[in-house]
């Protein structure tokens, strides 16, 4: 028999679906789309969806198995986007809206739940931001949406409740932006009834790896997942990314290149950043701890500035124009919505490109006459920044970063910027042949599973994780983009958004 494992992928734009072996073989796979219903400040989806696509995308990619192989399902796991909530009934069903992870209709909020209790954040290590989690249950509360008997419940509860047939309990991943406080281990009443919040419409929480259930006879009918397969609690997609990548060990970082860019590390303390820009995730393994931010930069930079065009064509053009002549490429700080939060915290930031002493919006750098090569190179030279300044904000706060590099996510694929980023961070890069969510949480389930968890986590990730290719820093580029990033960071400086 050989085991194989379930890993769930509940993000923004897709549902993804990976069943993979002990080794890290992939078995079968599938994804399905999720849209959404975006209004000025609002970004909504239905939970439905949600449980609609996943059936869709377990029935697919269980039905690619053979029969025999179906029966070697042993457990699985779900992620799913941090800080996105609903409500839900007694049984687990939703009743109404999902609120994503950016939606900012309760950002008004947030000042007066930062006031609830402000030694208790500070001890967590964080501020309460405009999108998260708990600002959006407080408005909740308040516009009738919270009831007795209704709770609220994470977009990977409503999952996990679907697979198991009833209501579930989160766990500490997925409930960090609702303002579990991960030290006690417990919600904060006091915080909460200080805000008219009851705490009995929270769920309980257990830690990632824990045993939430069993999936449902319905589920098997539907999807032929086998009844009574264990399903274990997860953790968010970063943190899931993170596992996939198998960067556990101290000091050990990975960065996703997504729409956004997710910068997490591995450390022996909670971290606590006066700015707001730092946030930690407790670990589920070694008492350890997951620090990290996310950006609001990254590759829906590339997306939104470049749709339809040849971007291998365009790298292509770049890397003979740019290669060895980084200081020639215009500076940028490649953001495409309002706000940063990480490694800088400025709710007003605009995107900027800035050529020959002249600062341009990045939307309108090519009407403004910067040539649209020079712009691309701009916006991969921006993200590379921003990463250099994420890992050293980290390592000001006392976090080890001497540990191994690891990177995921669509950007990635762009072999180029990738060597860039080496370059410019001075450490080799690892890219796994995937890192993905769903095959974190196929490694979580595996080590979950364990006779008492008796496998560390990290080498059951390190078996279960294949490294596809390693991108060595090229020490003859180092000095002339040390001169870039020392301009770039100069300029935000200046600008106000760093203190010097």
């Amino acid at each position: 028999m050989t085991a194989l494992w379930v890993g769930v992928d509940v993000g923004t734009q897709s549902v993804k679906v990976s069943v993979v072996d002990g080794v890290g073989v992939v078995h079968a796979q599938a994804s399905a789309p999720l849209t959404s219903d975006r209004t000025n400040e609002r970004h909504e989806q239905s939970p439905g969806q949600w449980i609609h696509q996943t059936r869709r995308v377990m029935a697919e990619a269980v039905g690619a198995l053979a029969e025999s192989a179906r029966v070697d399902i042993s457990g699985v796991a779900v992620c799913a986007t941090s800080g996105t909530i609903t409500t839900v009934d007694a049984a687990g069903r939703p009743l109404s809206p999902g609120l994503m992870y950016d939606d900012g209709r309760a950002g008004v909020l947030s000042d007066e739940v930062a006031a609830a209790d402000p030694a208790l954040w500070r001890r967590l290590g964080y501020r309460i931001q405009p999108t998260w989690a708990l600002p959006k249950i407080l408005w909740l509360t308040r516009n009738g949406w919270v009831l007795p008997g209704v709770r609220v419940a994470t977009q990977a509860d409503v999952v996990t409740a679907a697979l198991i047939g009833r209501a579930v309990v989160s766990d500490w991943s997925h409930s960090l932006k609702s303002g579990y406080d991960l030290l006690e281990l417990c919600w904060p009443a006091e915080a909460f009834t200080s805000l008219g919040i009851d705490p009995q419409s929270l769920p309980d929480v257990v830690a990632p790896g824990g045993v939430l259930g069993e999936s449902s006879a319905n589920w098997q009918a539907a999807t032929g997942l086998p009844a009574g397969t264990p399903i274990f609690a997860g953790m968010t997609d970063g943190c899931a990314a993170q596992l996939g990548a198998g960067t556990l060990g101290l000091g050990d970082w990975h960065t996703v290149v997504g729409t956004t860019l997710v910068v997490k590390g591995v450390s022996d303390h909670i971290v606590v950043d006066d700015t707001g820009a730092v946030y930690s995730h407790r670990a589920p393994h070694d008492g350890l701890w997951f620090p990290g931010g996310a950006s609001s930069v990254g590759a829906g930079a590339v997306s939104a500035l470049f749709a339809g065009d040849d971007l291998n064509a365009r790298t292509a053009r770049i890397s003979s124009t740019y290669t060895d002549r980084f200081p020639s490429i215009p500076l940028s700080y490649p953001l495409v919505t309002t706000g940063e939060r990480f490694p800088v915290v400025r709710p007003d930031a605009r995107g900027f490109v800035r050529k020959g002493g002249v600062e341009h919006p990045l939307a309108d750098a090519i009407a403004r006459g910067i040539d649209s090569d020079a712009l691309f190179a701009s916006v991969l030279l921006g993200v590379a920044c921003v990463e250099r300044l994420a890992v050293e904000t980290m390592s000001g706060a006392g976090v080890p970063v001497s540990g191994t590099f690891s990177s995921s996510g669509g950007g990635t694929k762009n072999a180029w910027w990738t060597q860039l980023r080496a370059d410019l961070l001075g450490r080799p890069i690892s890219v796994p042949v995937s890192a993905e969510g769903s095959i974190g949480m196929a490694i979580l389930a595996a080590w979950a599973a364990g006779p008492g968890s008796a496998e560390p986590l990290p080498s059951v990730a390190a078996r279960m994780s294949l490294v596809g290719r390693v991108f060595e820093p090229d020490t003859a580029r180092r000095d002339q983009l040390n001169e870039c990033y020392a301009v770039f960071r100069s300029d935000l400086v200046v600008k106000g958004w760093l203190v010097a």
